[in-house]
């Protein structure tokens, strides 16, 4: 029989964890190392812990399609795990009920951070999500096939439209900086104002036409899910997994020169590269975690993962760093180079204090 519990997420939540830790304090704690005394490997690290300017796939660009694919990854386990207690129109409720919460906690960080109501703000990471968690719960029913010829027709879909599509101005194809299709859409759909007081307007991000190629990933990760749901042996689920991560990644880079990879964008070459990444990165972890059970080091990010929406939402309207600098910045004016690796250091461990501290008294903040 196929096991449901907890212990089948372990390598999911250690992913989670993982990728968290580096949007919540980890690129920091990077960056403090490299003031201590440049290297080709940490400068080389800190580089990708930035996105790509336009063009490009770093591994923080990897980072949102990660969260997408491991949405899509457990939906599956989740349900199963409810149907033993709920009906199909409890499940429902339950993810329209998610949605709604996701996606309105993803208005108030951003109109938090702007001073003023910011309804729609689908390039962040909690909207998109709640979309598409939504729409892989309607098809998670589904078989794996039309799951999967779903995936491929809107990432073909999204390429066909930015390639052939032309905008007031804008020719068909055109894939230059706040020049382009998703731009224009974003302008006639949400408006001037809403564009004009957006915080990342100068760097190109697109809104509106991003979240139907992100949707993608979620299928991507709810085909995953559906594997792992399987009798095969746990080898020869790592075994696909792996082999998508490697044919998504070729795929896209094989589209590149038609179709530049661009994140803010969410080209579809992007798309099925990113996707590629987050499905080796998920490889990684369930080779390390539930085939080698090799855990005792996770421990260090399974916390972040474990109040995934709870740090996010947190470091997002509170200031950490604001309130452990008060008392670190004496201490790191006497350490040099070292002192911003030492402020980072305690960020950071103070957050995941708070986070251990909530796992072991089993309190989990979910939508």
């Amino acid at each position: 029989p196929v096991r449901t519990n907890r212990e089948r997420l372990a390598s999911l939540d250690v992913f989670r964890g993982f990728t968290m830790f580096w949007i919540v304090g980890g690129g920091m704690l990077m960056v403090g190392l490299d003031a201590c005394g440049h290297n080709l490997i940490i400068d080389a690290i800190v580089r990708q812990l930035e996105h790509s300017q336009w063009t490009g796939l770093h591994f923080y660009d990897c980072i949102w399609p990660s969260f997408m694919l491991m949405v899509g990854v457990s939906i599956p386990l989740s349900l199963a795990k409810r149907s033993l207690t709920e009906s199909y129109r409890q499940q429902l409720a339950h993810a329209v009920q998610r949605t709604i919460v996701l996606f309105l906690l993803g208005s108030v960080r951003e109109s938090i951070s702007l001073g003023s109501p910011y309804l729609i703000e689908l390039s962040s990471a909690l909207q998109p999500i709640a979309i598409a968690s939504l729409v892989a719960f309607l098809v998670a029913r589904k078989s794996w096939r039309f799951q999967a010829s779903l995936a491929g027709i809107i990432l073909t879909a999204n390429a066909l439209v930015l390639a052939f599509v032309p905008a007031p101005g804008i020719p068909a194809g055109s894939y230059a900086f706040n020049h382009n299709l998703v731009h224009s859409v974003d302008i006639a759909l949400l408006g001037q104002h809403h564009w004009d007081i957006w915080p990342y307007r100068n760097e190109g991000w697109g809104t509106v036409l991003v979240i139907i190629p992100a949707i993608a990933t979620t299928l991507i990760g709810l085909l995953i899910g559906k594997l792992l749901m399987t009798s095969r042996s746990m080898r020869s689920k790592a075994t696909i997994i792996c082999g998508m991560g490697v044919g998504f990644l070729i795929a896209g880079f094989a589209l590149s020169p038609v179709i530049p990879i661009e994140m803010k964008l969410w080209t579809t070459s992007y798309g099925l590269a990113s996707a590629g990444v987050a499905c080796l990165e998920f490889t990684f972890f369930f080779w390390l975690v539930d085939i080698a059970h090799f855990r005792k080091w996770s421990i260090i990010v399974v916390p972040f993962g474990m109040n995934a929406v709870f740090i996010y939402m947190l470091v997002s309207l509170v200031s950490i760093n604001a309130g452990t600098d008060i008392f670190t910045r004496p201490i790191a004016a006497h350490l040099g180079s070292a002192g911003l690796l030492f402020q980072a250091s305690a960020a950071l461990g103070v957050e995941w204090l708070i986070l251990y501290w909530m796992m072991k008294r089993k309190i989990f903040i979910k939508a």
